[in-house]
């Protein structure tokens, strides 16, 4: 072989390289895209790039990996889902309060279902990789906690973020009620 041989062999062996780690990347970027939905993009906008968000969505689910998540038992979802309908009935007398105990209920759910109570955004973090659908309301339900907690929310604000808990509530217990049914999602 001649060295003219040697130097296009070596040049197609590096553009196949090239071209299998674009498609690699991309194959990788769409599979995070799809399972994370929205959460992708919070992502991106969070750490400041594609690249570092994927790295970081990608330890995400690496961290899920190593806890035990498991279902709540019939039990336990009967528990919660009794605690949940005195937190919505509240809500009519005390909104305020009634978020708040919502947030403690959610709270509990994700601890009896295995998730670990740190901070609040490596909670949110965790719950992304089971509930990518579902965090971007419980960070929005979270934010108007904290401003009710300043006086700063109103009443439609509490209704919304006792939806947004709803929702996250619903999944982590795994019931889910038909559009238009009593409780159901809007």
């Amino acid at each position: 072989m001649t060295t003219t041989g040697i130097v296009i062999l070596i040049c197609v062996v590096v553009a196949i390289a090239v071209v299998a780690m674009v498609f690699l990347r991309k194959r990788r970027t769409q599979a995070l895209r799809s399972h994370f939905g929205p959460e992708y993009q919070h992502a991106v906008r969070e750490y400041g790039g594609q690249s570092k968000a994927e790295e970081a969505l990608l330890a995400r689910q690496k961290r899920r990996e190593k806890l035990h998540i498991h279902p709540l038992s019939d039990v336990e979802k009967e528990h919660f889902s009794a605690k949940w309908h005195e937190v919505q009935a509240r809500f009519v007398d005390d909104p305020p309060a009634s978020i708040r105990e919502a947030d403690t209920l959610v709270t509990e759910a994700m601890l009896a279902r295995g998730y670990p109570m740190t901070e609040f955004d490596h909670r949110a973090e965790d719950l992304s990789v089971d509930h990518p659908q579902e965090v971007k309301n419980y960070r929005a339900a979270h934010e108007i906690a904290q401003r009710q907690n300043k006086g700063e929310a109103n009443t439609e604000d509490l209704r919304r973020a006792l939806v947004y808990y709803r929702e996250l509530f619903d999944d982590l217990l795994d019931v889910h009620h038909p559009v238009g049914s009593q409780g159901g999602r809007r």
